[in-house]
């Protein structure tokens, strides 16, 4: 915490934290008599040859993260990868071999959606997400080359409904809202942004910061270095589509979101290191989260 206050100490920018306190509050236990409708139908987007991994990732995240049921809409060359590799979920293939070319039926029948980890950014792909935009009315989330595809076709942003989370890095970030010459400025804009197209803006790095569409901000407190390792983001798109799904709202699922992603990284760089731990181990470790957060909840009661 002392090093968030002193990585932050000079900013003008008002701000929050979020830490675990926070988490174990906004927490929600499973009612004994639920069942799996009562936690959401997730949509994933995701996946092209070479990139099936993403899919697979953001996949298991998600349904680590308590989703009820998972669709992952990819190319048809990553059917046997996706089905063998997570068979808890439900695979819809698309018309195109390698890349998204077409949307599944009945989009109106999932209670959230991610799209992006590992898609490309092809024409077809493009004109896919332009259509899903203007039809996806449930809470959603845009992560890796979906905000490419935005940065090349910025009229896209009259698309994004209230609410809608982007999960930029400072790359992506800069190729939607400009460069910036340092973090301050790149905060102002993410700001600025959220609050012009009324969405929230998750910015990932050392402390992922929130941006929310009312102008508030808060830093996350949770995860470390080990995390900067291709695939990380694609888990934390798992973990917040799921999250939506379970009927948190978007202001909620987001910090939440990163904060559980980050504490899974803490405790896998734990039991692995920070050099050797991978995004898997990150997915692996989130039920030990959920479990922490279920003691502390029980005890309180």
């Amino acid at each position: 915490m002392d090093l968030l206050k002193n990585y932050l100490s000079g900013f003008t920018l008002s701000f929050t934290t979020f830490d675990k306190k926070n988490a174990v509050r906004l927490y929600r236990t499973r009612n004994p008599f639920a069942h799996k409708n009562d936690f959401g139908h997730v949509l994933l987007l995701a996946g092209s040859r070479g990139k099936i991994g993403a899919a697979l990732m953001a996949a298991k995240a998600c349904l680590r993260s308590g989703a009820g049921l998972l669709t992952a809409h990819i190319p048809a060359c990553g059917y046997e990868i996706l089905q063998g590799g997570l068979p808890e979920a439900m695979v819809s293939m698309d018309d195109g071999e390698n890349y998204l070319t077409s949307l599944p039926e009945k989009t109106d029948s999932f209670q959230a959606a991610g799209v992006g980890p590992g898609i490309g950014t092809h024409d077809e792909t493009s004109a896919l997400l332009r259509r899903f935009l203007g039809i996806f009315q449930s809470p959603l989330v845009l992560d890796a080359d979906a905000l490419n595809l935005l940065a090349k076709s910025p009229d896209l942003m009259k698309l994004l409904t209230p609410d809608t989370i982007l999960t930029p890095h400072a790359g992506e970030f800069d190729r939607l809202f400009g460069t910036s010459r340092d973090e301050m400025e790149r905060f102002q804009k993410a700001r600025e942004a959220a609050v012009r197209h009324q969405i929230l803006i998750v910015l990932k790095g050392h402390f992922t910061g929130v941006f929310y569409p009312d102008g508030t901000i808060s830093f996350n407190t949770s995860g470390n270095a080990g995390m900067a390792k291709g695939g990380s983001g694609d888990v934390l798109t798992g973990i917040l589509t799921a999250l939506l799904a379970q009927g948190y709202p978007p202001k909620e699922a987001a910090p939440l979101g990163v904060y559980l992603h980050g504490a899974a990284g803490d405790l896998a760089a734990e039991k692995f290191s920070e050099e050797s731990m991978l995004p898997g181990d990150l997915t692996n470790c989130i039920g030990s989260v959920f479990l922490d957060w279920k003691k502390i909840k029980s005890s309180t009661k």
